[in-house]
Protein backbone atom coordinates (compact mmCIF):
# COMPACT_ATOMS: atom_id res chain seq x y z
CA UNK A 1 0.00 0.00 0.00
CA UNK A 2 1.19 3.52 -0.73
CA UNK A 3 1.63 5.14 2.77
CA UNK A 4 2.03 8.81 3.51
CA UNK A 5 5.35 9.54 4.44
CA UNK A 6 4.91 12.18 6.80
CA UNK A 7 2.03 9.51 8.69
CA UNK A 8 3.20 6.19 8.72
CA UNK A 9 0.41 4.70 10.53
CA UNK A 10 -2.38 5.80 8.21
CA UNK A 11 -4.88 2.80 8.11
CA UNK A 12 -7.11 3.64 5.63
CA UNK A 13 -10.84 3.18 6.31
CA UNK A 14 -10.90 1.46 2.88
CA UNK A 15 -8.22 -1.14 3.88
CA UNK A 16 -9.22 -1.81 6.91
CA UNK A 17 -12.59 -3.30 5.78
CA UNK A 18 -11.32 -5.16 2.80
CA UNK A 19 -9.31 -6.71 5.73
CA UNK A 20 -11.98 -7.53 8.00
CA UNK A 21 -13.64 -8.86 4.86
CA UNK A 22 -10.89 -11.33 4.81
CA UNK A 23 -10.80 -12.18 8.21
CA UNK A 24 -14.66 -12.51 8.22
CA UNK A 25 -14.22 -14.90 4.88
CA UNK A 26 -11.07 -16.98 6.53
CA UNK A 27 -13.51 -17.34 9.55
CA UNK A 28 -15.97 -19.49 8.17
CA UNK A 29 -18.42 -17.71 10.96
CA UNK A 30 -19.95 -14.99 9.23
CA UNK A 31 -22.91 -13.11 9.90
CA UNK A 32 -24.94 -10.60 8.27
CA UNK A 33 -25.36 -7.75 10.38
CA UNK A 34 -27.53 -4.61 8.99
CA UNK A 35 -27.39 -0.82 9.68
CA UNK A 36 -30.54 1.46 9.10
CA UNK A 37 -29.99 5.30 9.57
CA UNK A 38 -33.38 6.80 9.93
CA UNK A 39 -34.42 10.66 9.06
CA UNK A 40 -37.31 13.20 8.81
CA UNK A 41 -40.21 12.34 6.64
CA UNK A 42 -39.34 8.42 6.80
CA UNK A 43 -36.13 8.54 4.42
CA UNK A 44 -33.78 5.98 5.57
CA UNK A 45 -30.87 4.43 4.76
CA UNK A 46 -29.59 0.29 5.03
CA UNK A 47 -25.87 -0.89 4.67
CA UNK A 48 -25.88 -4.52 5.23
CA UNK A 49 -22.22 -6.21 5.87
CA UNK A 50 -21.15 -9.85 6.75
CA UNK A 51 -19.26 -9.63 10.24
CA UNK A 52 -18.04 -12.18 12.32
CA UNK A 53 -20.28 -14.12 14.82
CA UNK A 54 -20.91 -12.84 18.33
CA UNK A 55 -17.86 -14.09 20.34
CA UNK A 56 -15.16 -14.55 17.77
CA UNK A 57 -13.26 -11.48 18.01
CA UNK A 58 -15.77 -9.02 19.78
CA UNK A 59 -13.30 -5.77 19.73
CA UNK A 60 -12.46 -6.00 15.88
CA UNK A 61 -16.13 -6.43 15.05
CA UNK A 62 -17.39 -3.60 17.68
CA UNK A 63 -14.80 -1.63 16.55
CA UNK A 64 -15.76 -1.92 12.69
CA UNK A 65 -19.57 -1.66 12.95
CA UNK A 66 -19.30 1.64 15.26
CA UNK A 67 -16.74 3.77 12.37
CA UNK A 68 -19.25 2.14 9.91
CA UNK A 69 -22.50 3.62 12.11
CA UNK A 70 -20.51 6.88 12.52
CA UNK A 71 -19.78 7.14 8.52
CA UNK A 72 -23.61 6.50 7.91
CA UNK A 73 -24.88 8.63 10.41
CA UNK A 74 -22.81 11.60 9.09
CA UNK A 75 -23.51 10.85 5.62
CA UNK A 76 -26.87 10.52 5.59
CA UNK A 77 -27.83 11.77 9.20
CA UNK A 78 -30.44 10.67 11.19
CA UNK A 79 -32.22 10.14 14.99
CA UNK A 80 -32.35 6.67 14.61
CA UNK A 81 -29.95 3.93 14.13
CA UNK A 82 -31.44 0.26 13.91
CA UNK A 83 -29.35 -2.89 14.02
CA UNK A 84 -30.58 -6.58 12.98
CA UNK A 85 -27.96 -9.27 12.85
CA UNK A 86 -26.05 -9.64 16.27
CA UNK A 87 -27.24 -8.26 19.59
CA UNK A 88 -23.88 -7.65 21.29
CA UNK A 89 -23.39 -5.48 17.79
CA UNK A 90 -26.58 -3.76 18.36
CA UNK A 91 -26.04 -3.93 22.41
CA UNK A 92 -22.43 -1.76 21.98
CA UNK A 93 -23.61 0.80 19.47
CA UNK A 94 -27.17 1.48 22.19
CA UNK A 95 -24.47 1.93 24.73
CA UNK A 96 -21.85 3.80 22.66
CA UNK A 97 -24.99 6.34 21.40
CA UNK A 98 -26.09 8.10 24.60
CA UNK A 99 -25.59 11.71 26.61
CA UNK A 100 -22.75 9.49 28.20
CA UNK A 101 -21.55 7.33 25.89
CA UNK A 102 -18.65 7.03 23.61
CA UNK A 103 -20.42 8.65 20.69
CA UNK A 104 -22.00 11.63 22.87
CA UNK A 105 -21.08 14.38 20.55
CA UNK A 106 -23.13 12.54 17.94
CA UNK A 107 -26.13 11.92 19.49
CA UNK A 108 -26.14 15.71 20.89
CA UNK A 109 -25.52 16.84 17.44
CA UNK A 110 -28.01 14.33 15.83
CA UNK A 111 -30.81 15.48 18.81
CA UNK A 112 -30.73 19.21 17.63
CA UNK A 113 -30.51 18.69 14.28
CA UNK A 114 -33.79 16.65 13.67
CA UNK A 115 -34.97 18.20 17.17
CA UNK A 116 -35.82 14.42 18.89
CA UNK A 117 -34.06 12.21 21.02
CA UNK A 118 -31.33 10.20 19.07
CA UNK A 119 -31.78 6.31 19.52
CA UNK A 120 -30.76 2.93 18.78
CA UNK A 121 -33.16 -0.10 18.18
CA UNK A 122 -33.09 -3.45 17.28
CA UNK A 123 -34.42 -4.96 14.27
CA UNK A 124 -35.82 -8.72 13.68
CA UNK A 125 -34.91 -9.89 10.41
CA UNK A 126 -38.46 -9.73 8.84
CA UNK A 127 -38.31 -6.00 10.02
CA UNK A 128 -35.78 -4.56 8.04
CA UNK A 129 -36.83 -1.86 6.08
CA UNK A 130 -36.74 -1.56 2.24
CA UNK A 131 -34.31 1.65 1.47
CA UNK A 132 -36.65 4.78 1.12
CA UNK A 133 -34.43 7.56 -1.14
CA UNK A 134 -35.49 10.85 -0.82
CA UNK A 135 -34.23 13.26 -4.33
CA UNK A 136 -34.98 16.56 -4.70
CA UNK A 137 -34.11 18.73 -7.49
CA UNK A 138 -32.50 22.45 -6.39
CA UNK A 139 -31.29 24.81 -8.40
CA UNK A 140 -30.97 25.77 -12.07
CA UNK A 141 -33.57 27.87 -12.29
CA UNK A 142 -32.54 30.76 -13.97
CA UNK A 143 -35.96 32.64 -14.82
CA UNK A 144 -36.59 36.46 -13.55
CA UNK A 145 -34.90 38.64 -11.00
CA UNK A 146 -33.24 36.49 -7.98
CA UNK A 147 -31.03 37.12 -5.19
CA UNK A 148 -28.26 34.65 -4.76
CA UNK A 149 -26.61 35.32 -1.13
CA UNK A 150 -23.16 33.39 0.41
CA UNK A 151 -22.85 33.48 3.98
CA UNK A 152 -19.67 32.90 4.88
CA UNK A 153 -17.30 33.31 8.02
CA UNK A 154 -15.41 36.01 7.63
CA UNK A 155 -17.38 37.67 4.41
CA UNK A 156 -20.81 37.41 3.06
CA UNK A 157 -21.41 37.86 -1.03
CA UNK A 158 -24.89 38.90 -2.61
CA UNK A 159 -25.31 38.98 -6.50
CA UNK A 160 -28.28 39.76 -8.22
CA UNK A 161 -29.03 37.77 -11.25
CA UNK A 162 -31.74 38.44 -14.17
CA UNK A 163 -32.39 35.64 -16.27
CA UNK A 164 -28.97 33.84 -15.34
CA UNK A 165 -26.75 37.15 -15.74
CA UNK A 166 -24.94 38.60 -12.83
CA UNK A 167 -26.02 42.54 -12.83
CA UNK A 168 -24.46 43.19 -9.47
CA UNK A 169 -22.52 41.29 -6.97
CA UNK A 170 -20.79 42.15 -3.77
CA UNK A 171 -18.42 41.17 -0.83
CA UNK A 172 -18.74 42.83 2.03
CA UNK A 173 -16.31 41.87 5.45
CA UNK A 174 -18.30 40.83 8.58
CA UNK A 175 -18.04 39.04 12.22
CA UNK A 176 -20.95 36.93 12.66
CA UNK A 177 -19.10 34.31 14.66
CA UNK A 178 -18.02 36.66 17.51
CA UNK A 179 -21.25 38.37 17.49
CA UNK A 180 -23.62 37.44 20.49
CA UNK A 181 -26.36 39.68 19.32
CA UNK A 182 -28.67 37.59 16.73
CA UNK A 183 -29.89 40.77 15.33
CA UNK A 184 -26.28 42.08 14.03
CA UNK A 185 -26.76 39.00 12.16
CA UNK A 186 -30.09 39.26 10.81
CA UNK A 187 -29.87 43.29 9.77
CA UNK A 188 -26.15 42.58 7.56
CA UNK A 189 -28.48 39.82 5.66
CA UNK A 190 -30.92 42.06 4.97
CA UNK A 191 -28.76 45.03 4.00
CA UNK A 192 -27.26 42.71 1.74
CA UNK A 193 -30.61 41.67 0.22
CA UNK A 194 -31.89 44.80 -0.35
CA UNK A 195 -28.74 45.89 -1.96
CA UNK A 196 -28.98 43.17 -4.26
CA UNK A 197 -33.10 44.05 -4.32
CA UNK A 198 -32.36 47.37 -5.56
CA UNK A 199 -30.62 46.41 -8.87
CA UNK A 200 -33.40 44.86 -10.08
CA UNK A 201 -36.85 46.08 -11.21
CA UNK A 202 -38.21 43.54 -8.57
CA UNK A 203 -37.59 40.15 -7.11
CA UNK A 204 -39.08 36.46 -7.65
CA UNK A 205 -36.90 34.36 -5.71
CA UNK A 206 -34.04 34.54 -2.77
CA UNK A 207 -31.20 31.25 -2.66
CA UNK A 208 -29.10 31.46 0.01
CA UNK A 209 -26.33 29.01 0.55
CA UNK A 210 -24.56 28.77 3.81
CA UNK A 211 -22.14 26.47 6.12
CA UNK A 212 -24.41 24.25 8.24
CA UNK A 213 -27.62 22.18 8.81
CA UNK A 214 -31.03 23.42 7.21
CA UNK A 215 -34.16 21.71 7.11
CA UNK A 216 -37.32 22.99 5.37
CA UNK A 217 -35.31 26.41 5.37
CA UNK A 218 -34.83 26.90 8.94
CA UNK A 219 -31.27 26.92 10.50
CA UNK A 220 -30.24 23.63 12.56
CA UNK A 221 -26.73 24.31 12.84
CA UNK A 222 -24.75 26.68 11.78
CA UNK A 223 -21.04 28.02 12.97
CA UNK A 224 -21.92 31.61 11.81
CA UNK A 225 -24.21 31.92 14.97
CA UNK A 226 -21.24 30.03 17.12
CA UNK A 227 -21.20 33.12 19.81
CA UNK A 228 -25.43 33.39 20.19
CA UNK A 229 -26.83 31.90 23.31
CA UNK A 230 -29.34 29.28 22.17
CA UNK A 231 -31.35 29.04 24.96
CA UNK A 232 -31.90 32.82 24.58
CA UNK A 233 -32.23 33.44 21.05
CA UNK A 234 -32.83 29.57 19.75
CA UNK A 235 -36.15 30.36 17.79
CA UNK A 236 -35.21 33.92 16.50
CA UNK A 237 -32.03 32.21 14.68
CA UNK A 238 -33.77 29.16 13.69
CA UNK A 239 -36.13 31.54 11.60
CA UNK A 240 -33.76 33.97 10.65
CA UNK A 241 -33.66 33.25 6.42
CA UNK A 242 -37.50 32.75 6.55
CA UNK A 243 -38.48 36.12 8.44
CA UNK A 244 -35.91 38.10 6.14
CA UNK A 245 -38.04 36.48 2.75
CA UNK A 246 -41.18 38.01 4.64
CA UNK A 247 -39.70 41.36 5.41
CA UNK A 248 -38.83 41.57 1.60
CA UNK A 249 -42.11 40.13 0.72
CA UNK A 250 -43.59 42.42 2.49
CA UNK A 251 -41.58 45.46 0.70
CA UNK A 252 -42.62 43.96 -2.49
CA UNK A 253 -46.31 43.09 -1.34
CA UNK A 254 -46.08 39.44 -3.08
CA UNK A 255 -44.49 36.40 -1.81
CA UNK A 256 -40.73 35.83 -2.87
CA UNK A 257 -39.88 32.10 -3.07
CA UNK A 258 -37.10 30.86 -0.24
CA UNK A 259 -34.61 28.37 -0.69
CA UNK A 260 -31.89 27.58 1.59
CA UNK A 261 -29.06 25.34 1.12
CA UNK A 262 -26.06 23.81 2.34
CA UNK A 263 -22.65 25.51 1.03
CA UNK A 264 -21.34 22.27 -0.18
CA UNK A 265 -24.27 21.26 -2.28
CA UNK A 266 -24.08 25.07 -3.49
CA UNK A 267 -20.64 24.14 -4.84
CA UNK A 268 -21.62 20.78 -6.19
CA UNK A 269 -24.36 22.51 -7.81
CA UNK A 270 -22.31 25.29 -9.59
CA UNK A 271 -20.06 22.48 -10.56
CA UNK A 272 -22.72 20.74 -12.48
CA UNK A 273 -24.08 23.50 -14.07
CA UNK A 274 -20.45 24.48 -14.82
CA UNK A 275 -20.02 21.04 -16.02
CA UNK A 276 -23.14 20.42 -18.06
CA UNK A 277 -23.71 16.79 -15.77
CA UNK A 278 -24.78 15.31 -12.37
CA UNK A 279 -23.18 13.10 -9.95
CA UNK A 280 -20.92 15.87 -8.67
CA UNK A 281 -19.09 15.41 -5.11
CA UNK A 282 -17.88 18.80 -4.26
CA UNK A 283 -14.83 18.67 -1.29
CA UNK A 284 -13.85 22.26 0.25
CA UNK A 285 -10.26 22.17 2.36
CA UNK A 286 -10.20 25.14 4.47
CA UNK A 287 -10.66 25.77 8.33
CA UNK A 288 -12.62 21.76 7.89
CA UNK A 289 -13.88 19.56 5.33
CA UNK A 290 -16.92 20.28 3.99
CA UNK A 291 -18.86 18.31 1.27
CA UNK A 292 -21.83 18.35 -1.22
CA UNK A 293 -23.43 16.22 -3.82
CA UNK A 294 -25.51 16.57 -6.58
CA UNK A 295 -26.95 13.07 -7.29
CA UNK A 296 -26.57 11.66 -10.67
CA UNK A 297 -30.54 12.46 -11.26
CA UNK A 298 -29.66 16.42 -10.48
CA UNK A 299 -30.70 15.98 -6.86
CA UNK A 300 -30.02 16.87 -3.68
CA UNK A 301 -30.06 13.57 -1.45
CA UNK A 302 -31.47 15.52 1.69
CA UNK A 303 -28.31 14.15 3.52
CA UNK A 304 -26.30 15.78 6.08
CA UNK A 305 -22.69 14.80 3.92
CA UNK A 306 -21.14 16.28 6.85
CA UNK A 307 -17.74 14.35 6.46
CA UNK A 308 -15.64 16.14 8.26
CA UNK A 309 -16.65 13.83 11.36
CA UNK A 310 -16.79 11.03 8.86
CA UNK A 311 -13.63 8.58 9.58
CA UNK A 312 -10.87 8.36 7.05
CA UNK A 313 -8.21 6.63 9.12
CA UNK A 314 -9.39 3.61 10.93
CA UNK A 315 -5.60 3.51 13.57
CA UNK A 316 -7.02 4.10 16.65
CA UNK A 317 -3.91 6.75 17.35
CA UNK A 318 -4.72 8.81 14.45
CA UNK A 319 -4.84 13.02 15.41
CA UNK A 320 -8.23 13.50 17.61
CA UNK A 321 -10.73 16.44 16.54
CA UNK A 322 -11.43 18.58 19.86
CA UNK A 323 -14.75 19.41 18.51
CA UNK A 324 -15.99 15.58 18.35
CA UNK A 325 -13.20 14.11 20.39
CA UNK A 326 -13.40 11.65 17.80
CA UNK A 327 -10.16 10.25 16.04
CA UNK A 328 -9.31 9.76 12.26
CA UNK A 329 -11.97 11.64 10.81
CA UNK A 330 -12.17 14.02 7.63
CA UNK A 331 -11.51 17.12 9.19
CA UNK A 332 -7.45 16.23 10.25
CA UNK A 333 -6.59 14.75 6.52
CA UNK A 334 -8.44 17.57 4.06
CA UNK A 335 -8.18 20.90 5.96
CA UNK A 336 -5.56 23.54 7.40
CA UNK A 337 -5.04 21.19 10.10
CA UNK A 338 -3.83 18.32 7.83
CA UNK A 339 -1.26 20.91 6.59
CA UNK A 340 -0.53 21.71 10.20
CA UNK A 341 -0.52 18.10 11.42
CA UNK A 342 2.19 16.80 8.62
CA UNK A 343 4.62 19.79 8.84
CA UNK A 344 4.67 19.18 12.27
CA UNK A 345 5.22 15.30 11.93
CA UNK A 346 7.98 16.34 9.44
CA UNK A 347 9.80 18.22 12.08
CA UNK A 348 8.78 21.94 11.41
CA UNK A 349 8.27 24.68 14.27
CA UNK A 350 5.66 27.02 13.86
CA UNK A 351 6.49 30.72 15.39
CA UNK A 352 4.91 30.99 18.33
CA UNK A 353 0.81 32.54 18.52
CA UNK A 354 0.38 31.81 14.60
CA UNK A 355 -3.31 30.98 14.18
CA UNK A 356 -3.82 27.93 12.11
CA UNK A 357 -4.78 30.57 8.97
CA UNK A 358 -1.54 32.01 9.16
CA UNK A 359 0.14 28.64 9.52
CA UNK A 360 -1.52 27.37 6.20
CA UNK A 361 0.27 30.77 4.82
CA UNK A 362 3.55 30.05 5.65
CA UNK A 363 3.51 26.20 4.78
CA UNK A 364 1.81 27.52 1.44
CA UNK A 365 4.96 30.07 0.89
CA UNK A 366 7.59 27.74 1.68
CA UNK A 367 5.91 25.48 -1.34
CA UNK A 368 6.07 28.70 -3.62
CA UNK A 369 9.80 28.43 -2.72
CA UNK A 370 9.59 24.52 -3.61
CA UNK A 371 10.45 23.65 -0.13
CA UNK A 372 10.82 19.32 -0.01
CA UNK A 373 8.80 19.62 2.98
CA UNK A 374 6.12 21.43 2.27
CA UNK A 375 5.95 19.15 -1.36
CA UNK A 376 6.14 16.06 0.77
CA UNK A 377 2.66 17.64 2.90
CA UNK A 378 0.73 17.94 -0.33
CA UNK A 379 1.76 14.76 -1.95
CA UNK A 380 0.28 12.84 1.95
CA UNK A 381 -2.65 14.52 1.65
CA UNK A 382 -2.79 13.91 -1.91
CA UNK A 383 -2.12 9.90 -0.71
CA UNK A 384 -5.03 10.05 1.68
CA UNK A 385 -7.47 11.80 -0.77
CA UNK A 386 -6.63 8.82 -2.99
CA UNK A 387 -7.19 6.22 -0.22
CA UNK A 388 -10.42 8.19 0.91
CA UNK A 389 -12.64 8.06 -2.54
CA UNK A 390 -12.93 4.63 -2.70
CA UNK A 391 -14.79 4.87 0.63
CA UNK A 392 -16.92 7.58 -0.18
CA UNK A 393 -17.92 6.11 -3.51
CA UNK A 394 -20.14 3.55 -1.14
CA UNK A 395 -22.05 5.76 -0.08
CA UNK A 396 -22.06 8.68 -3.13
CA UNK A 397 -22.57 7.34 -6.72
CA UNK A 398 -19.59 9.54 -8.36
CA UNK A 399 -19.14 10.65 -12.02
CA UNK A 400 -16.97 13.72 -11.04
CA UNK A 401 -14.99 15.15 -8.35
CA UNK A 402 -14.56 18.94 -7.55
CA UNK A 403 -11.70 20.09 -5.23
CA UNK A 404 -11.84 23.58 -3.46
CA UNK A 405 -10.54 25.29 -0.34
CA UNK A 406 -7.53 27.01 1.05
CA UNK A 407 -5.66 24.28 0.80
CA UNK A 408 -6.38 23.57 -2.85
CA UNK A 409 -4.56 26.93 -3.89
CA UNK A 410 -1.03 27.11 -5.56
CA UNK A 411 1.07 24.89 -6.32
CA UNK A 412 0.07 22.88 -3.43
CA UNK A 413 -3.51 22.05 -4.44
CA UNK A 414 -2.08 20.91 -8.02
CA UNK A 415 0.86 18.45 -6.40
CA UNK A 416 -2.53 16.94 -4.36
CA UNK A 417 -4.05 16.21 -7.47
CA UNK A 418 -1.91 14.67 -8.97
CA UNK A 419 -0.67 12.74 -6.64
CA UNK A 420 -4.25 11.71 -5.76
CA UNK A 421 -4.19 10.70 -9.70
CA UNK A 422 -1.51 8.32 -9.77
CA UNK A 423 -2.13 6.51 -6.80
CA UNK A 424 -5.59 6.18 -7.98
CA UNK A 425 -4.04 4.35 -10.93
CA UNK A 426 -1.71 2.45 -9.05
CA UNK A 427 -4.24 1.08 -5.71
CA UNK A 428 -7.65 1.46 -7.01
CA UNK A 429 -7.53 1.18 -10.93
CA UNK A 430 -11.56 0.71 -10.86
CA UNK A 431 -11.18 4.26 -10.44
CA UNK A 432 -8.50 5.33 -13.11
CA UNK A 433 -11.17 7.12 -14.88
CA UNK A 434 -13.03 9.09 -12.78
CA UNK A 435 -12.66 12.79 -12.97
CA UNK A 436 -11.28 15.13 -10.53
CA UNK A 437 -10.25 18.65 -10.73
CA UNK A 438 -10.75 22.19 -9.91
CA UNK A 439 -13.26 24.16 -11.08
CA UNK A 440 -11.80 27.01 -12.84
CA UNK A 441 -11.34 30.48 -11.82
CA UNK A 442 -14.62 32.10 -13.01
CA UNK A 443 -17.08 29.26 -12.00
CA UNK A 444 -14.92 30.01 -8.36
CA UNK A 445 -16.26 33.58 -8.44
CA UNK A 446 -19.86 33.77 -10.49
CA UNK A 447 -20.89 30.37 -10.44
CA UNK A 448 -21.59 29.62 -6.38
CA UNK A 449 -23.62 32.75 -6.80
CA UNK A 450 -25.47 31.82 -9.80
CA UNK A 451 -25.76 28.42 -8.03
CA UNK A 452 -27.20 30.16 -4.90
CA UNK A 453 -29.61 32.83 -6.96
CA UNK A 454 -30.98 29.43 -9.04
CA UNK A 455 -32.17 27.45 -6.06
CA UNK A 456 -35.99 28.31 -5.43
CA UNK A 457 -37.89 26.62 -8.21
CA UNK A 458 -39.49 29.01 -11.21
CA UNK A 459 -42.79 30.84 -9.87
CA UNK A 460 -45.23 32.58 -13.12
Amino acid sequence: MKQPVLDKNFYPMIKALNDFDKIVRESGKAVKVTLVAERSGGYNYVYQYDALQDGVNDSLNFRVAERLAKTILWVVGGFKISVAGSKSVYEYLKKAYTKDGLRAFDVDFMSGVYEKPFVVEWLEENEIPKQKNCSVRVGGYLKGCRIGFDAGGSDRKVSAVIDGEVVYSEEVVWNPKITEDPTYHYNEILTAMKTAASKMPTVDAIGVSSAGVYVDNKIMVASLFIKVDKEKHGDYVKNMYINVAKEMSKEYGKEIPLEVANDGDVTALAGAIDLEDNGVLGIAMGTSEAVGYINTSGGINGWLSELAFAPVDFNENAMQDEWSGDFGVGCKYFSQDAVIKLAEYGGYKFDDGLTPAQKLKVVQGLMEKDDALAKQIYEDIGVYLAHTIPFYAKFYDIKHMLLLGRVMGGKGGDIILSTCKKVLVEEYPEFKALDIGLPDEKNRRVGQSIAAASLPANVD
